[in-house]
């Protein structure tokens, strides 16, 4: 054990070479009903003016502006109503002098007008129309094409489609686009001691909460995920990551990455394909790997829930959203730490932390197995590799779980 953890490897060169076997996904054509969380793989241009017409900004008349000139609660003024316009109505009547058309948020805007008056400041009986305001010319209309003009490039590819991107490329036209392919993963738990949740538990068995955590955490990057269970069994697990890695984008496990005895992991992807490395220089998740079967990427991480999960954070997460065409690092920001912070030279350290818009202070029980201080935590303090530790008081480079969040991007 000693002479393994002498030989962890720095950080930076750990992510280099994940990095260096990035792959992007295929590109696939969807419907826009299935796009909301996806990349795009083309560049949109607008098919359409949107609006299509110059058209009514809200529910009111739709006037010559001059004609209301001077109108006020004490100077009212009136009109002759000559038609209605519903929304996805039109009317072919041309507003004149002293006429106006009643007019629907929406509808297009008739021949002859050039403002609409709000109704609230009116009043009809009939055909007629008592105004007691006035509007300028423009007022309260929507030109043809204020928001797309018919062939602008609108969005470019390897935007993330959020719902207001979406609503964009539906106003434009578009029926189908072109997006990357959802990377699929196949999520292999391991230990012969896991069980499904139970209110009993038998003895010496553990609840496989890794399933759950690591699987959300995957399906939170936008990828999708199959989950496998299997024993420490050294044929059973390099039979499994052989037929999956042909299958999937990418493997990732949890368990059987320290050195002990029946930890069989790290061995399997060596025996199957090629290890990338073992054993990385960080708090939590030292025993953290990668190697490559069959052209598809590998990431063991470990049993224990907080350090599978910082793990993922560190080095999976990044992966798979580039994979879908998105630039991925940490949004750091800068807090005040509450609580002194040890640490040691050439270890980088990922401290969960609770922090708000000014202050940080970590959680102090923070073993690698207590998944409360994940809940309990809404962030990592990250202490740089040549920092021996923080101070009372220091600034400290902070990054809040919700950024690393896939529709935040």
């Amino acid at each position: 054990m000693k002479g393994f953890f002498s030989k962890l490897m720095p950080l930076d060169d750990a992510l280099e070479k994940v990095d260096n076997f990035q792959k992007i996904m295929d590109i696939e054509k969807i419907d826009i009903k299935d796009a909301h969380n996806r990349v795009l793989a083309e560049n949109i241009y607008s098919f359409h003016d949107s609006p299509p017409f110059d058209k009514s900004a809200m529910d009111g008349y739709a006037v010559l502006a001059e004609d209301t000139f001077g109108a006020s609660n004490n100077n009212h003024k009136h009109l002759k109503l000559i038609d209605f316009i519903g929304a996805g109505d039109f009317s072919e009547k041309t507003i004149k002098s002293g006429e106006a058309i009643r007019i629907a948020t929406g509808a297009p805007i008739p021949k002859g007008a050039n403002a609409v008056l709000m109704e609230e400041y009116t009043s009809h009986e009939g055909n007629d129309l008592d105004i007691h305001s006035q509007v300028s010319p423009k007022d309260n209309i929507s030109p043809l094409g204020e928001d797309l003009k018919k062939g602008d490039k609108i969005l470019d590819s390897n935007t993330f489609i959020r719902s207001q991107e979406l609503g964009l490329i539906a106003s434009a036209g578009f029926k189908e686009i072109k997006v990357y392919k959802k990377p699929k993963v196949k999520l292999i738990v391991t230990g012969n001691e896991l069980v499904e949740p139970s209110s009993t538990l038998d003895k010496a068995k553990i609840i496989n909460s890794n399933k759950y955590t690591i699987s959300s955490l995957i399906q939170s990057t936008g990828a999708t995920v199959e989950v496998e269970h299997a024993h420490d069994n050294f044929e059973e697990v390099k039979s499994i990551l052989i037929e999956n890695s042909k299958e999937f984008d990418v493997i990732i496990t949890t368990g059987g990455t320290a050195i002990s005895k029946g930890d069989v992991v790290v061995d399997a992807v060596e025996d199957s394909g090629e290890l990338l490395f073992h054993g990385v220089s960080i708090r939590p998740g030292k025993p953290v790997g990668s190697g490559i079967i069959n052209d598809t990427i590998v990431f063991t991480l470990s049993g224990q829930p907080v350090a599978a999960m910082a793990q993922f954070d560190i080095f999976a997460r990044k992966y798979l959203i580039q994979m879908q065409g998105l630039n991925f690092d940490f949004k750091i920001v800068e807090r005040e730490s509450l609580l002194k912070i040890p640490s040691n030279l050439g270890r980088t350290d990922f401290i969960r932390t609770y922090a708000d818009e000014k202050y940080a202070k970590h959680i102090l029980n923070r073993g690698s197995g207590i998944i409360r201080s994940m809940v309990e935590a809404n962030s990592y303090i990250i202490i740089d590799e040549n920092n021996e530790g923080i101070e009372k008081g220091d600034l400290v480079n902070l990054v809040f779980f919700n950024s690393m969040i896939w529709d935040k991007y």
